[in-house]
């Protein structure tokens, strides 16, 4: 029994951030995460049974983009540029 436990990795659960928690970790407000969440620059990985929005970690990569991109363009602009890294990040993992 023991070399069969030993044989299966055991998996780790992805953490899921509630929106709450983002405003604890950033300097954004609860109402800035909702509206990047309705704008796109941001998106929710799941939604719990109750309806709250869950982000994963890949969120706080992109909150650091989104402040270092707000120094010097619009929320469109950084849209934008999101939208086209995302799009180039994804044709480059379809084409390996």
């Amino acid at each position: 029994m023991q070399a069969e436990v030993k044989s299966r990795m055991l998996q780790i659960p992805v953490k899921l951030y509630r929106i709450g928690e983002l405003v604890r970790y950033t300097p954004f407000s609860r109402q800035t995460i909702h509206n990047y969440t309705i704008m796109g620059l941001i998106r929710e990985t799941q939604w719990t049974e109750g309806g709250h929005r869950l982000y994963d970690e890949s969120v706080f990569e992109r909150l650091s983009k989104i402040i270092e991109l707000r120094k010097t363009k619009t929320l469109s602009e950084i849209r934008h540029i999101l939208n086209k890294e995302q799009e180039a990040a994804r044709i480059a993992e379809n084409a390996s």
